[in-house]
């Protein structure tokens, strides 16, 4: 059992380690902040404010998106000003399609909680509570899009031929049997000068 977790955590300290791992721990980084934001926010909107779902579900939304775009640049290390048509663009497209998922779930949230007749703080936190449970649904399809498509340029790869620069500089020479070959055959070359002198 001991060895089996032993394992366990060498890969997964080995994945943490590797450039998916770096990228993910700064994405989840990005996404609790953006997440917290939503929450306080949306916290705000629904109860002091008493907004209705729709305007309380957009303004959280936009509020996690601003901290969202920002720290996510700074997971994939994106650098200078930013490109409207390859970066800027598909980034509030994405948010568009999650601001959906998110506002028909506090919908969702603002009939279910008049149904449980629940209010005042039960009403707030068990609409916090869905819209947190959609927020969540949605981390791993962005994690995915944004590592793998929007922010893919900026995911180094090694230049061509840096594998076989590295095989060929730790190469050790010719295998050990191959040494024993040559070295047989250097002594039955020196046997033959020897029976040939005689």
């Amino acid at each position: 059992m001991a060895l089996v977790s032993s394992r366990l955590s060498d890969t997964l300290t080995q994945k943490a380690r590797s450039k998916l791992g770096i990228r993910f721990g700064r994405f989840t980084v990005a996404a609790i902040s953006a997440f917290a934001t939503t929450e306080v926010v949306l916290t705000i909107c629904a109860g002091p404010l008493a907004l209705t779902a729709t305007w309380a579900s957009i303004i959280s939304w936009f509020s996690g998106a601003l901290v969202s775009y920002v720290l996510s640049r700074w997971a994939w290390k994106r650098k200078g000003r930013p490109s409207l048509l390859k970066e800027t663009l598909p980034f509030w497209i994405v948010s568009a399609m999650v601001v959906v998922i998110l506002l028909l779930a506090t919908k969702f949230g603002y009939h279910a909680a008049s149904w449980m007749n629940l209010t005042g703080a039960e009403r707030v936190l068990f609409v916090d509570a869905v819209y947190g449970v959609a927020n969540i649904g949605t981390f791993l399809l962005r994690f995915l899009f944004f590592h793998y498509v929007l922010f893919a340029a900026s995911v180094v790869k090694d230049p061509p031929g840096a594998a076989e620069e590295a095989l060929a500089s730790t190469d050790p020479g010719p295998e050990p049997f191959a040494r024993a070959t040559e070295s047989g055959s250097a002594a039955e070359d020196d046997e033959d000068d020897e029976d040939f002198e005689r």
